[in-house]
C-alpha cells in the first residue's frame, strides 16, 4: 500500500486541488486494501475447498462456515491493519506538494 500511495501522490494532489476531502482519500486507500486482502482470503479458501477433494488417508479436512468467516474476518482485519498507515498519510498530503512530487 505505500507503493500505491508513493505511485498515486500526483492524482492524489489533483483530487485534493478539486476538493476532495481527506475522508474521500482515507477511504478510497482504505477500501482498496481491504478489497485485495479479501481477494487473497477468497483465493485462499478456494485452495482450502479444493483440497478437501485430495484424499488424505485418516486425515480428514473439511470446510465449515464458521471457518469461513473466520477467514473472511482475519483477511478484512489484515487489509485495514495493512492499509490504514498508507492511507492517513495519502488523506494527509499537501496538495501542491503531492503535485509537484512527480
Amino acid at each position: 500500500m505505500f507503493v500505491t500511495v508513493s505511485e498515486r501522490t500526483g492524482i492524489i494532489g489533483i483530487q485534493k486541488s478539486l476538493g476532495a476531502k481527506n475522508y474521500f482519500i482515507l477511504f478510497q486507500f482504505l477500501f482498496e486494501a481491504v478489497f485485495l486482502s479479501l481477494i487473497g482470503g477468497g483465493f485462499g479458501l478456494m485452495l482450502v475447498y479444493f483440497g478437501t477433494f485430495i484424499p488424505l488417508g485418516n486425515f480428514v479436512l473439511t470446510l465449515v462456515l464458521k471457518n469461513i468467516i473466520l477467514g473472511i474476518g482475519i483477511s478484512t482485519f489484515v487489509g485495514v491493519s495493512a492499509g490504514i498507515i498508507p492511507a492517513l498519510m495519502a488523506a494527509r498530503l499537501d496538495p501542491v506538494v503531492a503535485i509537484r512530487s512527480n
